[in-house]
């Protein structure tokens, strides 16, 4: 119990880690904001770090599923039937791997669906240059809208 609780801390922990090291140049240069039309009216990286929060939140909700019915599932087979008893003990790890398939398979699009794929940040969360822009285009837009990302 005590290393499965370590290693979920390990696996989110590294989705805090990992999504924003992968995405660091979106930090660095921003992402592409939209108006309602779908022009791009330019590169935020204020939108960026939204965009990634979000990702990294629907990776941990992903994982936690797995991570703590697998457990649950595991010690009621093996307390209430004999399947891995003797010369079956090695399907143990199988199986452990099948019942993360199918927690996966349904949480995976959950998580996804949290945030919309499209999402939107108000004008005024967006930097000085951005609003700058849109005013002088003549843009009277309060929210613009970004890919989030996976």
């Amino acid at each position: 119990a005590v290393v499965s609780r370590r290693v979920r801390g390990v696996s989110n922990f590294s989705n805090c880690v990992n999504i924003p090291m992968m995405r660091q140049s979106e930090f660095l240069n921003g992402i592409d904001v939209l108006d309602e039309e779908g022009n791009v009216v330019g590169q935020s990286r204020a939108a960026a770090k939204s965009a990634v929060a979000q990702v990294t939140i629907s990776r941990i909700i992903m994982a936690m599923p797995g991570m703590a019915l697998t457990p649950v599932i595991m010690n009621t087979i093996e307390n209430r039937t004999n399947i891995f008893k003797g010369s079956r003990a090695k399907l143990m790890a199988p199986a452990q791997v099948l019942i993360i398939g199918a927690i996966l398979t349904f949480a995976t699009p959950l998580a996804c669906a949290i945030f919309e794929q499209k999402s939107s940040i108000s004008v005024g969360s967006l930097e000085p240059e951005i609003v700058e822009r849109m005013r002088e285009g003549g843009s009277t837009a309060s929210v613009l809208y970004f890919n989030k990302g996976l």
